[in-house]
């Protein structure tokens, strides 16, 4: 069974550790039917379609 030689230190450790807690920026991709950015794989907040289906109804006003 593999052991290691010597303690890892805490700083090592949690430099380590530190990368898991990085924020990411969100991707966007634009509308299909409107060009607004959307997040993608959900439905757009500006027009209501995913995948050039209807699926919300928004009145415009």
């Amino acid at each position: 069974m593999a052991v290691p030689k010597r303690k890892t230190s805490k700083e090592r450790r949690d430099k380590r550790r530190s990368t898991v807690w990085r924020l990411k920026v969100p991707i966007f991709s634009r509308c299909g039917q409107c060009g607004n950015l959307k997040l993608p794989h959900k439905v757009c907040k500006n027009c209501g379609y995913y995948k050039g289906v209807e699926i919300l109804k928004i009145k415009k006003a």
